[in-house]
């Protein structure tokens, strides 16, 4: 699609932010699923018994089929074979499946006399059957989201190349991010409505996915109408079909230099973000003495932060450039951040404590805007568009291998550093200053990544400095 037409969709501004708004909620709703159990990590160690170390490992089978089975990477041929339409439709139904089963692991109906929970008690009895099945589902679901991330993003690519691609991947972020928000607000609400319960929100934000399921079936109708009148101009200019992907493009990927140091990048940075949510609600009342509900929204401020400044700097970017230079400091920031939580002497119920606490979480916030708004903008600089789908789809296997690996770090690391005999000295306090500085290691790898990638780039010109919208 080099040549783009008056004639068609995307040359309305309309039609092209429409696009972007309908599969971004779908995003929206998914992101909301993803951390729907992460304000309530210390109800489910007093409803359902899950120590740290187990909530970790529930909480990295998010990635497990993508990293183990290589789901991401065939979900990227598939994407790049079939299209966008029955990708995005694909991963929208694996989403609710695995939500589904997710759901009913942590239901009352998921119980002592069913068949399926003696089975699943028969062997590794420290790990709760409830929690196993949960894993199942939350791996089942991480294969629809991942999938629908990568499709998003080439959707994106489809309609804004050579426009506002920057700022519309910024705002379908922001959108995706405040679901977060939301659910670090509407989660603990739910569950604390009434009797205090796990499953209220969980079920909640199960209706919302269908409703994600509707939005993107609605933007697959523009999508088809876009490509019918991208084939009818490429018969008027009489121009060659583009070339599809082939196996061999693989190849082409594995050996760039700079899009393998993108990738790593990518990991190093993500796992200092979002296995961090997981724990982040724990992390503030144990180290700042908050009750569940104040923890979670003091943490909201993140993904605000990040909605807010993301769409912000992909304009900038559009416009100005400086792409690399935005990942050397997000990454910067996020060390900046965890080091915050990892050594400052913060005192229960002191001013000076929470509001330290709430800079720190802001510079996160900054740090998450900088960071995602020139990476996946920075992916098309570096590969063929025949195979951008593949692409993007091996940048996120190597990240969930991050975030997979990570979750699970954290919770041994929490177990190992709070035998029970220093818990049962701390009241019940665990301390998270070990785990904090395995995060902001992460930022320290991510920023010297991110200076050979702007050595690279300076080295063979691959725009990553250059503004996306040529004047």
């Amino acid at each position: 699609m080099n040549k783009i037409s008056h004639e068609t969709m995307r040359e309305s501004s309309v039609l092209r932010w429409s696009a972007l708004i309908l599969v971004a909620l779908t995003m929206f709703f998914a992101y909301m699923f993803v951390d729907v159990l992460s304000p309530l990590q210390t109800l489910l160690e007093q409803q359902k018994g899950w120590t740290p170390e187990v909530y970790g490992t529930f909480a990295s089978s998010e990635y497990f089929l993508n990293v183990f089975v290589f789901f991401l990477f065939f979900a990227g041929i598939i994407l790049d074979k079939m299209g966008i339409r029955f990708t995005g439709l694909l991963s929208c139904i694996i989403m609710l499946i695995g939500a589904g089963i997710k759901l009913y692991a942590i239901s009352d109906w998921f119980g002592a006399d069913n068949a399926l929970y003696d089975l699943l008690n028969s062997f590794a009895v420290s790990f709760p059957p409830a929690a196993k099945l949960a894993s199942v589902g939350f791996a089942i679901f991480g294969c629809g989201i991942e999938m629908a991330g990568i499709t998003v993003s080439k959707t994106i690519v489809k309609w804004f190349t050579g426009k506002e691609m920057a700022l519309a991947m910024g705002l379908e972020m922001a959108i995706a991010r405040l679901g977060v928000a939301v659910v670090f607000w509407i989660s603990p609400y739910f569950a604390n409505l009434g009797t205090p319960d796990v499953v209220r929100p969980v079920a909640v934000c199960c209706l919302l996915l269908c409703i994600g399921f509707l939005t993107f079936f609605v933007y697959t109708l523009m999508d088809k109408k876009l490509d019918s009148q991208d084939s009818t101009l490429s018969k008027e200019l009489d121009e060659e079909p583009e070339e599809g992907f082939k196996m061999s493009d693989l190849g082409k990927l594995l050996t760039n230099k700079v899009y393998i140091i993108t990738a790593l990048l990518c990991v190093l940075y993500y796992a200092a973000i979002f296995p961090f949510q997981k724990f982040a609600t724990s992390m503030l009342e144990n180290r700042l003495g908050l009750s569940t509900t104040d923890a979670s929204q003091l943490f909201s401020w993140f993904p605000i932060g990040a909605m807010i400044l993301t769409p912000l700097l992909g304009w900038f970017l559009d416009k100005k450039g400086k792409g690399a230079t935005m990942l050397i400091f997000g990454s910067i920031l996020v060390f900046v951040c965890h080091m915050t939580f990892a050594i400052y002497p913060f005192v229960e119920g002191d001013s000076n404590s929470l509001l330290v606490a709430y800079s720190a979480i802001i510079v996160l916030g900054v740090s998450f805007s900088l960071v995602p708004a020139a990476l996946w903008p920075s992916i098309p600089h570096l590969v063929d568009k025949t195979y951008l789908g593949s692409a993007y789809s091996i940048v996120f296997l190597i990240q969930n291998f991050g975030l997979w690996l990570f979750p699970i770090i954290i919770g041994v690391v929490l177990d190992k550093s709070n035998p029970a005999e220093v818990l049962i000295a701390n009241n019940g306090v665990y301390n998270y200053t070990p785990a904090m500085l395995v995060f902001a290691s992460c930022g320290i790898f991510a920023c010297i990544l991110g200076l050979w990638l702007k050595a690279e780039d300076k080295k063979h010109g691959y725009g990553l400095e250059e503004p996306n919208v040529k004047s």
